[in-house]
């Protein structure tokens, strides 16, 4: 079956959903470890460990490499790209909205304080109703 971007990036998202994921890519990104070397900074099994290691491969986000016993996970930028990639095209949308969302709120900054100045100097009565009997 042929990956598609779409398909990609899901993986790439599902991989990342996992704190302890993005954990071993931060490690990773120092360099390639082994399984071993990464249980070590985790509270987790070593078969725990190889499942999120297996996650993050499905999803390309590491390559396993094989040195005699030594299996060393290593990081993979371009599913990272891609998805960096993906969500540029949405932040010059999310851009233009904080932008215009800035403009209103600084109008209702600036109109807010003639408000306050009308009710200032209004004292607030009590509502009959709401008084307690004794």
């Amino acid at each position: 079956m042929l990956k598609t971007h779409q398909d990609s990036l899901s993986l790439t998202f599902g991989a990342l959903s996992d704190p302890t994921r993005r954990k071993i890519l931060s490690i990773l990104a120092n360099g390639e470890r082994s399984v071993i070397q990464l249980v070590k900074r985790f509270d987790l099994t070593q078969p725990a460990i190889s499942k999120h290691l297996r996650v993050l491969e499905r999803a390309g986000l590491i390559i396993r490499g094989r040195e005699a016993q030594w299996r060393p996970a290593k990081l993979q930028g371009a599913p990272l790209k891609e998805a960096t990639d993906w969500m540029e095209q949405y932040r010059q949308t999310w851009e233009v909205s904080f932008d215009r969302l800035g403009a209103y709120l600084q109008t209702m900054e600036t109109e807010q304080p003639e408000k306050r100045r009308r009710k200032v100097g209004k004292p607030k009565r009590p509502n009959s109703k709401s008084r307690s009997r004794s």
